[in-house]
């Protein structure tokens, strides 16, 4: 099989099986969010939490399927300021599928392209601030071209949002993946959907998919996830190891993987020897010790930048004119529960997490309201307490509490 017939199923596939499938209708009751690409979140990994909105601001969504990065970039956008969106896919239907999402909205800060992010010099669709990009790198037949052709669309100070399918927690994907390939590889894929229903059916409990809880598009009883799942043309998964030579090779930097805290060993082996070695690593290490311990990373998600601001393109904690982003959660219901002594709980992909709230942090949770800067929040919580507090020891306590819901996508931050 070439490359043009490869090329050509690829796009056949999302012809007859536009993913995610998605209801315009739906529009009218929920905007679907995600990572990447929420305003705060690129705010703070992308441009140090110093971008203003409000301000011309150009983005790209390279490969955007039925829409949901699309969408959610241009409402979010349209409420900030005069943002444009670019949608470029190769599938006409996925495409008529985000039309009418952004027609339900009444969005006209999207315009729809047509084509292949491998075609993108020949588009001459200019330079972007922020490229999205989820889902289509590892469906290329040469992920690292592709990766430089969207460099080349980006503006000077600019980043990107990117997402790619990781080994450890697809484990099972890809023997089936394999074994409808040995079936019917070269069959219709109508058949071909019928043939893996059929096989996922008489999975015995010792393979692998079956002892896999957490890939589920297959058990959705929709058949574009089954197909996007198990009878895409083209699919393979990098390890972090992978991402970061394949970031690097095309003159970026890797800025942080979402959410943080799955690329943190330390949370589970934060005591002893074992711990002093990892601190010792870096943080790249770190990241592809934790995805090892794991074994649940389903996708790596992850924000990266020209290799020339390595290093100073995230928003800082411990800087007194941030303003601090809550995402997701009511701070002030959670400072009530830190004044009981209260706990955090998540659960990442079956690894389960408990965080104790500490009353100390009640009062900054309680005027996370993102509005007020960290140094406002540091003097109101002195005044409040009768007595000058140290900016340092506060910048510390409140880097504590950063870590945590910084970790868990809970938090970010801008600059006034």
């Amino acid at each position: 099989m070439g490359r043009d017939d490869r090329d050509a199923r690829v796009r056949a596939q999302y012809e007859s099986y536009p993913y995610p499938p998605r209801d315009a209708a739906d529009e009218a009751t929920r905007l679907v969010v995600g990572s990447p690409g929420q305003l705060a979140e690129l705010n703070h990994y992308v441009f140090a939490g110093a971008r203003d909105f409000a301000r011309p601001f150009r983005a790209l969504v390279a490969g955007g399927g039925t829409g949901d990065a699309a969408i959610m970039l241009a409402q979010q956008l349209a409420d900030e300021g005069p943002g444009e969106v670019v949608y470029l896919d190769v599938s006409e239907a996925s495409a008529a599928v985000a039309k009418a999402r952004a027609a339900a909205r009444g969005l006209s800060n999207i315009r729809f392209v047509h084509g292949s992010l491998t075609a993108l010099p020949a588009l001459k669709l200019g330079r972007f601030d922020y490229i999205d990009c989820c889902g289509v790198l590892h469906h290329l037949e040469d992920p690292a071209a592709g990766l430089r052709m969207l460099v080349g669309a980006l503006s000077d100070g600019g980043g990107m949002g990117l997402m790619v399918y990781a080994p450890l927690g697809r484990t099972g994907v890809y023997h089936v993946q394999s074994m409808l390939r040995m079936i019917g590889g070269e069959d219709a894929l109508p058949d071909r959907v019928t043939q893996a229903r059929a096989l996922l059916s008489r999975l015995p409990p010792t393979s692998w998919m079956r002892r896999n809880p957490y890939v589920g598009d297959h058990l959705l009883g929709r058949d574009a996830g089954l197909v996007d799942l198990l009878l895409h043309p083209r699919d393979r998964a990098f390890t972090v190891g992978e991402i970061d030579a394949l970031v690097r090779g095309a003159g970026l930097a890797l800025a942080a993987f979402i959410e943080p805290m799955r690329y943190d060993p330390l949370i589970q082996l934060g005591d002893g020897a074992l711990a002093a070695r990892l601190r010792a690593m870096r943080w790249i290490d770190r990241c592809a010790f934790a995805e090892l311990l794991y074994g649940n990373h389903k996708t790596h998600v992850f924000y990266v930048v020209p290799a020339a601001r390595a290093g100073a393109s995230v928003a800082r904690a411990d800087d007194p004119d941030v303003v601090p982003v809550p995402v997701g959660f009511d701070p002030a219901a959670m400072a009530a529960r830190a004044r009981d002594g209260g706990t955090l709980r998540t659960d990442l992909d079956g690894l389960k997490l408990a965080f104790p709230l500490p009353p100390a942090a009640a009062p900054v949770l309680a005027l996370m309201d993102g509005a007020r800067s960290l140094g406002a929040i540091h003097a109101a919580v002195s005044r409040d307490a009768g007595a000058a507090q140290d900016w340092r020891g506060f910048a510390a306590g409140f880097g504590r509490l950063y870590a945590v819901l910084n970790g868990l996508n809970l938090l970010f931050l801008r600059k006034r």
